[in-house]
């Protein structure tokens, strides 16, 4: 097991509280996204670290031997964008992607200037995808 504690874990700082803290268009986004991660994961929002909101959980372990707890799906409102994360395979899937609206993607972030620009049928298919993949690999359960 590797000694190196993980960064993004659960708070208990709440989601409100938090929310309350980023513009009226980021909580309005916020929203949205929070319903969209709940119907499709099954579970509440919880903080992780100071700015992700996560739904549910899983234990990853890498061959490196690295390994912790992530959320199912999760986003954070930044100043700039929304941040969406995503498995490697959805956010790198143009396809599926092609007709989300305007957006940019790294590694396993979808980034999105404006929610109100992209279609939210695609995303909703992109995050239910990605908890589809995250789901497949590892024992999901809520965090705690």
């Amino acid at each position: 097991m590797s000694s190196k504690q993980n960064k993004t874990a659960p708070t208990n700082v709440t989601v409100d509280e938090f929310l309350s803290t980023v513009s009226e268009q980021r909580q309005t986004e916020s929203r949205v996204c929070i319903a969209l991660m709940q119907e499709i994961t099954g579970f509440p929002p919880l903080m992780w670290g100071p700015s992700i909101i996560g739904f549910g959980s899983y234990h990853y372990r890498y061959e490196s031997g690295r390994e912790g707890d992530a959320p199912i799906a999760g986003f954070s409102p930044r100043k700039a964008n929304l941040v969406i994360y995503l498995t490697e395979d959805v956010a790198g899937d143009d396809d599926l992607l092609a007709s989300l609206g305007p957006h940019t993607t790294s590694k396993v972030c979808l980034y999105i200037n404006r929610l109100s620009a992209v279609d939210l049928d695609v995303l909703r298919k992109a995050i239910a995808a990605s908890c589809h993949d995250v789901m497949a690999q590892y024992p999901t359960r809520p965090a705690e």
